[in-house]
């Protein structure tokens, strides 16, 4: 092992926790059934694996960077902490009212998801602040005092405080805060003007509430991961991946958990930014399929498409608005319910199901041999061939192929009359074709045409399925990276420390006041400088400007992305030739004549990206035979056929691969139909190319 600097980056999947050594130029992973009840005791046993194969100790790790899918978990499963909310009297229900669309037109029986917090746990003060900032109703202490004693009885463990335009003067909140505070200690609060202060008051209402909710679950998570860290032999700075593609630190991660809810998926899309940059990539579809879901983001220019709002726990697949906004500085992307443990079903209409319901690691596949009876994606992956029942995980974790055609059968061969082999090709098909619509949708709903696009797959199963999606969206060039397996947790290590400061402030170009655009921007500076100073006191930061721009009298706004310069010296011309090039780039036109106006504005400090190192061309060699030989089912074609295997640590750069073929490594395998070669780039990159 080469001497260096150690760093360890770990991702808590809902199947697997990754983990992954990187010191000097060497870098050791590996992967660990997700323990549920005590995530912190997966990461500390892949934390030893990989320290052992360096042979080195954990003292010698300098730094962990850390990504987990526990926040959204529990605001999925409903599991978070006691919780109430405080809120203007008179908005005790926006959260329940939400927007009040219709996600789904036309359906007469359309069930709209229930709010986080039931009615008998929103409560309500009188006073009131005005969209400019003025108070018009006094807020009333001695009220506010009796609300507290009234949360203390009740055993509430967090408060999330919400107050109608605290975005702009949040004196009534920080009033609320100190005395409850002084009435109840143990309880944590979050405000809504720290958490998120922006305008829409069911957005900002539902972020605070579900921060509030998950506050305590992962501030004491966060405490008994360092000091099982600490006991461990780790005693080192340990940083959390945070939504919008940053690394932030330990007590700002306790303080906002509401930023870790896609924490894990940002990680993968920072990998697969690091891969696009590499190859001089501009148009970049991002795939990662793991244990449980599959994420898709889009990367243009090297740089992973961004948003203020998401929604997580859809209860319509793909439909916006059937979901719970979050609204955060976030990776924009479209996360799925389908993993190698998505569990399929036959429905009333005789049609095979898959997921969002997902095996996990406890039972996990059927093919496991721990308890699980349904089949998951995993098995119908090892009765096509996909996967070698011997060299799953390493080989640490053998696979009964016996289990999962008893699976198959019973759940969709008998009811549809199917064979093993057709029932195992149906499930594939049909969570292929879930995830290739989800590619769809996102890239109709950016205005993107995924014609001329790359795909970078990772994550555990991708590299499975990543072939297969390319022939369904007609993605002619697939890239597999190297440790693509453990994608998301390489991608921790490749961040940079970051924080998004945002703030609602209503401005017209009418009336555009430069000065307050300037002091807004100093003062959005100063606090994102702030959060990344926390984390590296020394690096030096630059600052990116965006604005959110929309024609007067419509409902949503669109991201303008701003030069220095122009924040420095605003100037309302200059921000109008940039909405217009932005908005015609999304619509392919312009509104002549309409006033314009912005709603939001955002600074985000990020310390300087590490140096890529470009990959170089190859001379493509001669195609390499295969030691073994396997059954693959392709599903282009309907048949088995024989099927080269090689071992991915074999193949040197420039090595091709013809199709169909199946490479190995330990923590995935590459599927190579019959419709594509694979061709190993300098850089350890493997691509799957359509053939000629």
């Amino acid at each position: 092992m080469q001497g260096g600097q150690a760093r360890l980056g770990v991702d808590i999947g809902g199947t697997f926790t990754d983990v992954v050594l990187e010191t000097g130029a060497d870098r050791f992973s590996t992967k660990v059934l997700t323990t549920y009840a005590a995530p912190e005791h997966a990461i500390v046993e892949g934390m030893q694996r990989v320290c052992a194969d360096a042979g080195i100790s954990p003292a010698r790790i300098s730094q962990i960077i850390h990504g987990t899918t526990l926040a959204t978990n529990a605001l999925i499963e409903r599991r978070g902490a006691k919780t109430a909310l405080i809120t203007t009297e008179g908005f005790r229900d926006v959260i329940e009212m939400r927007s009040e669309s219709r996600f789904e037109q036309y359906d007469l029986n359309l069930t709209l998801p229930a709010p986080l917090l039931p009615r008998n746990r929103r409560y309500v003060v009188r006073e009131r602040i005005d969209a400019d900032g003025g108070v018009l109703v006094p807020l009333d202490g001695d009220a506010v005092a009796a609300l507290a004693d009234e949360l203390r009885d009740a055993g509430y463990d967090s408060v999330a405080v919400g107050l109608l335009h605290s975005y702009v003067n949040d004196t009534h909140e920080r009033m609320i805060r100190d005395v409850l505070a002084e009435r109840m200690p143990a309880a944590m609060v979050s405000l809504s003007s720290e958490v998120s202060p922006q305008m829409r008051e069911y957005e900002r209402f539902n972020t605070t509430v579900a921060n509030a909710y998950i506050k305590p679950l992962i501030k004491s998570y966060l405490g008994r991961l360092a000091d099982s860290l600490r006991v461990a032999g780790a005693d080192c700075p340990v940083f959390l991946m945070h939504s919008g593609g940053g690394i932030i630190d330990l007590a700002t991660a306790a303080e906002f958990p509401v930023r870790l809810v896609e924490s894990g998926p940002a990680g993968g899309a920072v990998f697969a930014a690091d891969i696009a940059a590499r190859h001089g990539l501009d148009r970049v579809l991002s795939f990662d399929m793991g244990g449980t879901t599959a994420k898709i983001c889009l990367i243009r220019d090297q740089t992973p498409k961004t948003a203020r709002v998401f929604e997580v726990a859809r209860t319509y697949r793909f439909k916006k608005g059937s979901g719970m906004p979050i609204s955060i500085p976030v990776i924009d992307m479209v996360e799925i319910g389908a993993g190698g443990g998505s569990l399929a079903h036959v429905d009333a209409l005789r049609q095979i199901r898959v997921g969002p319901e997902s095996a996990g690691s406890e039972p996990g596949p059927a093919c496991y041999g721990r308890g699980g009876q349904r089949p998951a994606v995993t098995d119908a992956d090892l009765i096509l061939g996909k996967l070698d029942p011997a060299g799953f995980a390493g080989g640490r974790i053998p696979l009964d192929p016996a289990q999962s055609a008893q699976a198959l059968s019973d759940a969709l061969g008998a009811p549809l009359d199917m064979s093993v082999q057709d029932a195992a090709h149906g499930l594939a098909e049909v969570v292929d074709e879930n995830m290739a619509n989800a590619a769809r949708v996102h890239a109709v709903e950016n205005g993107e045409d995924l014609a001329g696009y790359t795909m970078i797959a990772f994550g555990g199963a991708a590299p499975l399925h990543a072939a297969r999606l390319c022939e369904k969206l007609g993605i002619d060039r697939c890239l597999v990276p190297s440790g693509a397996g453990v994608g998301s947790a390489i991608g921790f290590l490749r961040a940079p420390f970051s924080f998004e400061a945002t703030r609602s402030v209503f401005m017209r170009l009418s009336a555009f006041d430069a000065d307050a655009v300037k002091g807004l921007f100093a003062d959005l500076t100063a606090q994102a400088t702030t959060f990344v100073r926390s984390c590296d006191a020394d690096a030096p930061i630059t600052a990116d400007y965006k604005v959110y721009m929309r024609y007067s009298g419509q409902g949503w706004e669109i991201p303008v992305t701003l030069p220095a310069q122009d924040a420095e010296h605003p100037d309302p011309d200059r921000f109008l030739a940039l909405f217009e090039a932005a908005y015609a780039a999304l619509f392919s036109r312009t509104v002549a004549g309409m006033e314009v106006e912005i709603t939001v504005w955002a600074v985000n400090a990020t310390t300087p990206k590490a140096a890529v190192d470009p990959a170089t061309p190859v001379t493509v060699a001669s195609p390499v035979a295969a030691r073994n030989q396997r059954d693959l089912f392709d599903a282009a074609q309907g048949i088995s056929q024989i099927a080269g295997v090689h071992a991915r640590a074999d193949l040197a750069s420039g090595t091709t691969v013809i199709g169909p073929a199946v490479i190995t490594e330990d923590e995935t395998s590459i599927i190579v139909p019959a419709s594509r070669d694979a061709v190993v780039l300098s850089d350890g990159c493997i691509a799957l190319q359509r053939k000629e």
